[in-house]
């Protein structure tokens, strides 16, 4: 196992900061390293606490009386330059439940309330995104959606169209456009399976 020595905070913003690691790998070779974190400070990170507590969370949901539509946004990310689709999601604020983090972030995005699913710990717990460069983890939340869209709760930054997706709209998006990886592989689960959520019932 590779050792760390030092860890040295980079940024100060509100949202995404970078750190550099100086370690040494298994391999007794130096290594300098650098991570982007939702930590506000070197003492949160995740290599020093141990914990992995959710920095987010990701919302797939299902719309509609048959619950034959999937409920996507479709984002401008400065990152890509462009647009991709995505499940709404967004951040778990301070002391925030993540369930209730969900159904605040859809009302905000999309402006439709949802009612969470009970799914086993296994299939909701976080999950590491891009662990190459990020400590941040993301918990998932599945549910129904209902209501009437709207985007008068996003924030002025943010530029997002809601999209409500059948599964011929999905079949396309998957062919033809930029999707988020988490998303993607949801996405097939919703094409193959009757029922949206037949693949979280039971136990892991």
């Amino acid at each position: 196992m590779g050792q760390i020595h030092e860890v040295k905070k980079l940024t100060d913003n509100r949202f995404v900061n970078l750190y550099n690691v100086k370690a040494t790998s298994v391999h007794n070779t130096p290594v300098n390293y650098f991570v982007a974190s939702r930590a506000r400070n070197t003492e949160d990170l995740k290599l020093v606490t141990k914990e992995n507590h959710p920095d987010g969370v990701i919302i797939y949901s299902v719309y509609g009386p048959e619950r034959d539509k999937v409920v996507l946004v479709r984002q401008y990310r400065y990152t890509l330059g462009d647009y991709i689709y995505e499940f709404p999601a967004g951040l778990v604020e301070p002391g925030e439940e993540f369930h209730s983090a969900a159904v605040r972030e859809l009302k905000e995005e999309t402006g439709l309330t949802l009612e969470p699913v009970t799914v086993a710990e296994g299939f909701e717990k976080p999950y590491f995104t891009t662990v190459g460069m990020t400590d941040e983890s993301c918990a998932t939340v599945y549910g129904y959606a209902s209501g009437e869209v709207s985007n008068r709760g996003q924030e002025a930054s943010e530029e997002i169209e809601i999209v409500i997706a059948d599964r011929d709209e999905v079949r396309r998006i998957l062919k033809e456009e930029k999707v988020a990886i988490m998303c993607a592989y949801m996405l097939m689960h919703f094409l193959k399976d009757k029922e949206p959520f037949e693949f979280l019932k039971g136990s892991l």
